[in-house]
């Protein structure tokens, strides 16, 4: 059952309740053809709605709060998944997830941010908003992993690093900036996924990559629109405005060359059928990392390089 409709969303709400109220009918014929009719009209509403949003409508859609999270991801994809905490300096940030664990058949280490389904469970993942501590213990456990030739997937998911006083003075801006430069010397592959939102360095501190995948219905920019609507107009209001300036939605950034490999959702998005997006996933991992097995490990480096060197270009004249 769904809880929560976004604005463009509610066309559908009527719809779900109508099939939700005839389940319990379903034992008699009447019901049972009622019922398919129902999930017909369904998904024709959802394609109609789906098929014409705009970057910001995504950006809404990668904030759902039905949508999954890096832990409904870790659960399915690597049941045994054993979680590593602290930063062995101050303390364990709760906002990312770190550990090892298989994804079909394959030993992993796994970092992702992670936010929280009510404000209890928010409070204590901090919005999913990492501090220092938690991109050092991340880099502790990526240090680790390059260690036993284990490759990296990390899950990103967050609207942008803490800005607290106690984050500032413990070296936020140092903590990402040291990950930036020790991610992109690591020996071993590295996979980036934005399975939500990807904000500013709050992203980027996990995300230096070999390959960077995206779900269809994600974000990823330097700044949130909201952000960049506060600092370029004044007016946090015109973040729709934003959206479609800065071009953060997958198929945009696929052009530019910093996303990789766009992943399908289901009609809808994943938080309608989190199992078929979650199978989808494993099998790009898969693949993906069948891939960059192959690659010697003194290449990584220098395709790390060439990698983000083509993100940018310049010409000289005279």
């Amino acid at each position: 059952m769904r809880n929560y409709y976004l604005e463009f969303e509610k066309p559908l709400e009527s719809i779900d309740n109508e099939i939700l109220e005839l389940k319990g009918n379903k034992g008699t014929m009447d019901g049972v053809e009622k019922l398919n009719q129902l999930q017909h009209k369904l998904e024709k509403q959802i394609k109609k709605v789906h098929s014409g949003l705009n970057r910001w409508q995504k950006v809404q859609l990668a904030r759902h709060p039905e949508r999954p999270y890096t832990l409904d991801y870790i659960q399915f994809l690597s049941p045994d998944f054993m979680e590593l905490h602290g930063d062995r300096h101050f303390s364990d940030d709760s906002a990312v997830i770190t550990g090892i664990g298989t994804i079909d058949h394959m030993k992993v280490a796994i970092i992702g941010q992670q936010k929280g389904r009510n404000t209890k469970e928010n409070l204590f993942r901090n919005f999913g908003m990492m501090r220092p501590d938690g991109y050092r213990k991340s880099l502790r456990i990526m240090k680790l992993a390059e260690k036993f030739n284990i490759p990296i997937v990390s899950f990103i998911d967050t609207p942008g690093a803490y800005p607290g006083l106690g984050a500032e003075e413990r070296g936020q801006g140092e903590a990402i900036a040291r990950n930036l430069l020790e991610m992109s010397g690591l020996e071993v592959p590295i996979i980036s996924i934005v399975i939500g939102e990807g904000a500013s360095g709050g992203a980027l501190g996990i995300g230096v990559c070999d390959r960077m995948i995206m779900l269809e219905n994600t974000w990823y920019s330097v700044i949130s629109p909201e952000g960049c609507a506060s600092i370029l107009f004044r007016d946090a209001s015109k973040a729709p405005d934003a959206a479609e300036a800065l071009k953060v939605i997958p198929k945009d950034l696929l052009e530019i060359g910093i996303c990789d490999r766009i992943v399908q959702e289901p009609n809808g998005g994943a938080h309608r059928d989190f199992e078929s997006t979650a199978i989808a996933l494993r099998n790009v991992i898969k693949e993906e990392l069948d891939a960059l097995s192959q690659i010697s490990p003194e290449l990584f480096l220098d395709n790390r390089i060439a990698k983000y060197d083509k993100l940018g270009y310049f010409t000289v004249t005279d």
